[in-house]
């Protein structure tokens, strides 16, 4: 799969205070690349510009992803999981697959919960369970939505060592099968990984990769 993604010179702004400016990277196929820095440097208003979810004052950021036709190629998970506490497991990642998967992409519900070792939950309501919990079945909708662009803030917040190891494999895995993934996090992933690091002085913040 030919897929690229590119963010050039890029500059955030929140209200009076400059977040980053002159922020440029790139990912293709296979790459992974983590986001680092102090709180409020902007990562996560990073991420959800590359998601198309928050307009840059300044820059562009361009996504090649030709093979997929009109197929949306990115999947953002935030730092929260976006999840109905009224729903069951099943109904919320069925929701997932309605809503962002494709014909013939992704994993069926029971195949993405027993990848992350949680099948056990699928009949529960997601009101129910733990934190860690909750973020492996948002992990497992990346894998029943099949996008090929991951963006994800905090993916591994509240997960136990073995939620960690299993999320650093699944990261692994899709790189490995040509995906990309972008996170943006303050906890090693357990992943070999390009960093891109946000901040400098709180006034004039600045992006380069490590």
């Amino acid at each position: 799969m030919a897929l690229k993604l590119t963010a050039t010179r890029l500059r955030c702004q929140r209200g009076e205070r400059l977040l980053f400016e002159d922020c440029t990277l790139a990912a293709s196929a296979g790459d992974m690349l983590v986001l680092t820095g102090p709180n409020g440097v902007g990562k996560s208003s990073l991420l959800r510009i590359l998601a198309g979810l928050l307009a840059a004052q300044e820059g562009t950021v361009a996504i090649d992803a030709s093979t997929l036709g009109d197929e949306a190629p990115v999947h953002y998970l935030g730092h929260r999981d976006a999840l109905r506490d009224a729903l069951s497991v099943g109904e919320s990642l069925d929701f997932v697959r309605s809503m962002l998967g494709a014909p013939g992409r992704g994993l069926s519900v029971d195949q993405a919960l027993d990848r992350l070792r949680a099948l056990h939950l699928l009949s529960l309501p997601v009101g129910v369970l733990s934190a860690g919990q909750k973020r492996r079945v948002a992990l497992a909708g990346l894998l029943c939505a099949g996008r090929p662009i991951w963006l994800l803030d905090e993916p591994t917040t509240a997960l136990d060592a073995d939620g960690q190891a299993l999320a650093a494999g699944l990261f692994r895995d899709h790189c490995a099968a040509g995906g990309i993934v972008i996170a943006a996090t303050h906890l090693p992933l357990g992943i070999g990984a390009r960093e891109i690091r946000l901040g400098g002085s709180p006034s004039a913040p600045t992006a380069s990769p490590a």
